[in-house]
């Protein structure tokens, strides 16, 4: 199994400099990992660096707080993937859906993966913030959408994935919804356990030392 394929190695930090960035970048070549999860203004730097590897380019839109108007996210969308991003990962406007504004939520969706085109496009729904009612609710909105992945978390809130979270979103999704956990995962143990439960992809700027974990204990 190609436990590396699971990695988005991650960055977001916004005080994350140059250097760090090369040092990520370098890891997910070493590594192979499948993408680098780095902010919007760093896309063409990255891609650039990323140019004889097989590590796509992800980025974040609507980042942390998923607030902004959907106009302004669709536009993010648009330079993010003319600036080279493989990946979308956006935020979705948490508080709209918690007045229940399910219609304003799902085309708000829709609108950005029309602008992704064939680009992987992730949905951040941030768990933390949400019922296990509304997470379901949410997983069953993200279905309808015609997104690629229902994403847990920013990493930017109290609490990051768990494994309550990603069990819920796998009964609803099934196999017709690719799931992300990210946030809050730390060991090769954590890591394991929520591909078990059903996690496609893990976002986390712990990716090596997890990595690493995960092939001593699997010698």
């Amino acid at each position: 199994m190609k436990y590396n394929k699971y990695f988005d190695h991650t960055l977001l930090a916004p005080q994350a400099t140059s250097d760090e960035i090369d040092k990520l970048v370098t890891e997910a070549i070493k590594y192979d990992f499948k993408s680098v999860c780095i902010a919007p203004s760093y896309i063409k730097y990255v891609k650039e660096k990323l140019a004889k590897s097989d590590v796509l380019v992800c980025t974040v839109i609507g980042f942390p707080l998923g607030y902004n108007a959907t106009s302004v996210k669709v536009y993010e969308t648009k330079i993010a993937i003319s600036h080279g991003a493989d990946e979308i990962d956006m935020v979705i406007n948490i508080g709209r859906f918690k007045n229940k504004e399910y219609e304003y939520v799902l085309n708000e969706i829709k609108a950005i993966k029309e602008e992704c085109g064939s680009k992987t496009l992730k949905v951040i729904v941030e768990t933390a913030l949400l019922t296990n009612d509304e997470i379901e609710k949410i997983t069953e909105i993200v279905l309808q959408s015609g997104a690629d992945f229902i994403k847990t978390s920013t990493g930017f809130s109290y609490r990051g994935a768990s494994f309550d979270d990603v069990k819920i979103m796998k009964k609803v999704a099934k196999d017709n919804l690719l799931i992300k956990a990210s946030g809050g995962i730390k060991t090769g143990a954590d890591a394991i356990e929520m591909i078990n439960l059903g996690a496609n992809r893990l976002g986390t700027s712990k990716s090596v030392q997890i990595y690493e974990e995960i092939l001593k204990n699997n010698k």
